[in-house]
């Protein structure tokens, strides 16, 4: 059954992203014993867990859960720098895996996603200044 699967697969998507265990476990807000119970089997990450690692990972939760997407082995992924703390990476992927965040930002790139989500977080004046930056780094792009 494609339960077996999953382990396998959660090692080997962490291993291509170049994460650790550690990693992994902080950003779902999980026990580094128990992220590896995933890895092994031996537990069954709950829906919102799944929902998190599918986030972390890039893919949707249907291809983790159906394990159909496919990758390059041969290739190595540089794994990100962290860009912010681990509890605002968690904030972060709880907000866009809301059912309601899920459908109103699916078509949304992750640059797009980060882009939006601190957006909402600040004041109108800084809004309105961002946008002035952008349209700014715009104009010098197209000339």
């Amino acid at each position: 059954m494609a339960d077996s699967l999953l382990p396998k697969r959660l090692k080997e998507l962490r291993k291509i992203n170049n994460f650790s265990q550690d990693y992994v476990a902080e950003v779902i807000g999980k026990t580094r014993q128990t992220y590896s119970h995933y890895e092994t089997g031996r537990r069954k990450p709950s829906t919102q867990t799944l929902y998190m690692l599918a986030s972390l990972y890039n893919v949707s939760a249907d291809d983790l859960l159906h394990l159909s997407i496919e990758f390059d082995k041969d290739v190595f992924y540089e794994a990100p720098g962290p860009s912010q703390s681990s509890d605002d990476l968690s904030d972060f992927l709880e907000y866009f895996n809301t059912p309601r965040n899920q459908k109103k930002y699916q078509y949304h790139s992750n640059l797009e996603k980060e882009l939006l989500y601190y957006f909402e977080k600040l004041s109108d004046p800084d809004k309105k200044e961002l946008i002035e930056i952008s349209k700014i780094k715009a104009r010098k792009k197209s000339q």
